[in-house]
């Protein structure tokens, strides 16, 4: 599958690059490596995406030849190929994808996220590989297929996609692939420390009272196993974090040694929010945010919500205590079956 894609790309002249919105390094890592492999294929190459890029990401100096559909929304005329990373719901696009289903002769996802049970099904052709630890991985591969020779410039965004999306290489699927691709991107003078502090290291002293403010406010739930937080929209202003700065939050929550599970709820607007949903492994969280029209990995998704705070904190509230009484039930039984 992914040798077809890779003549496909080979085949198309005109192409456009895109992401999810609220790009992370995964997808833009992604989407910049194969801009400048296609740039020396002399291909006609545009990277194209919903929204702003966050600030931590200004090193890949992304301001130079990305454009954002939010900023000027108009037709972008026809194209050969559209390739999206990391993501396979559309939704997570739009309204950009519906301007490239209309001009666009074929639009094909590269992602290593479950396809979703209950949401859009990507595209014939698109390439999903959920073995991968990021897409940036899968890009990797790609970009060998196309036979473009490796630059610093190709290897710097692939390092943040690999690094961004395994968490400087905690998560690696229980695989080498990860490390071993990172070792050959190195050969090419990327400064990886560079790197792992604009993606990691990028506290102001205006984030750590955001945090610290932020942290204080944590609901617990099942003994400590279940938490819930809720991010204020005027709190984000009042410490001009940026968006991007507050998907920190939930991590830091998943160090708390007691938790099994936790979700953010971020207010983006009046009864708006961006649900985001994290578990350690006892029990998936993705099926939780397919039922509220989200996805994601199993033990990392989330969702765009509608509706007053208090009726979604009880709603996902009961949705992860039937799954951590589910997966204890489970454990319980299992342990008695082995005794028996």
């Amino acid at each position: 599958m992914l040798r077809k894609l890779a003549q496909k790309i080979k085949n198309a002249q005109n192409i456009i690059l895109s992401t999810h919105r609220q790009c992370d390094g995964d997808g833009l890592g992604s989407e910049i490596a194969l801009y400048h492999a296609l740039k020396k294929m002399h291909k006609n190459v545009r990277i194209l995406n919903v929204d702003e890029t966050a600030k931590k990401y200004h090193f890949l100096e992304a301001g130079h030849f990305i454009e954002v559909y939010e900023d000027q929304p108009r037709k972008i005329g026809k194209t050969d190929l559209v390739l999206i990373f990391d993501t396979n719901d559309s939704r997570l696009l739009e309204p950009l994808f519906s301007e490239f289903q209309s001009q666009a002769k074929e639009i094909l996802f590269i992602d290593h996220h479950p396809v979703l049970l209950q949401g859009p099904s990507p595209t014939s052709g698109s390439f999903i590989d959920t073995f991968a630890a990021s897409t940036g991985e899968i890009t990797y591969n790609l970009i060998d297929l196309l036979g473009v020779s490796m630059d610093q410039n190709i290897a710097r965004a692939l390092y943040t996609s690999i690094a961004f999306d395994t968490q400087l290489f905690r998560f690696v699927r229980n695989s080498p692939r990860s490390h071993l691709i990172a070792a050959e991107l190195l050969k090419y003078d990327l400064h990886a420390e560079d790197i792992h502090l604009k993606l990691f290291g990028n506290y102001t002293v205006q984030k750590m009272e955001f945090l610290a403010h932020a942290l204080s406010q944590i609901e617990y739930f099942s003994n400590g196993k279940l938490a819930i937080l809720k991010l204020h929209a005027k709190d984000l202003t009042k410490f001009s974090i940026d968006i991007d700065d507050s998907n920190d939050v939930i991590d830091l929550l998943m160090n708390i040694q007691s938790l099994q599970a936790a979700a953010l709820l971020r207010e983006d607007g009046p009864e708006k929010f961006k649900l985001s949903l994290r578990s350690k492994g006892q029990f998936d969280v993705l099926k939780i945010a397919e039922s509220l029209g989200g996805g994601g990995h199993l033990f990392s998704s989330g969702a765009y919500l509608t509706g007053t705070y208090d009726k979604i904190k009880l709603q996902v509230l009961n949705a992860l205590t039937l799954a951590l009484d589910s997966s204890a039930n489970q454990n319980k039984n299992h342990k008695t079956h082995e005794s028996a």
